[in-house]
């Protein structure tokens, strides 16, 4: 705690309100039911700001330690998920040459 040994959470209370408030709105949920074919999980949002307000308003240690692991949680989600491509370090050796054409196409 560098700064003066006061701790704040991850994000500001309201961070976690437009959160929540966008996770609940048609539109996110029309595009979360597309993409994923189920419902957005809004709870963990929910949560979240019930936890800030607790700790902004009573200095609660399990305010704050729901926080951090819900924190923790979200970043060892994002981590999870390798890249589907290969990244080059360099082009091929035959970057230059004409592509190859389809008998078809003559």
């Amino acid at each position: 705690m560098a700064d003066g040994g006061v701790w704040r959470p991850p994000r500001p209370c309201e961070a976690y309100r437009a959160e929540w408030k966008l996770c609940r709105s048609a539109r996110h949920f029309l595009y979360h039911y597309y993409v994923h074919g189920e419902r957005p999980a809004c709870e963990q949002w929910r949560r979240d700001l019930a936890s800030c307000r607790e700790w902004e308003e009573r200095r609660s240690a399990e305010a704050q330690r729901s926080l951090c692991e819900s924190e923790r949680a979200r970043v060892q989600a994002t981590r999870k998920h390798a890249l589907v491509w290969a990244l080059r370090q360099s082009p091929p050796a035959d970057w230059h040459l004409p592509l190859p054409q389809d008998e078809k196409d003559q």
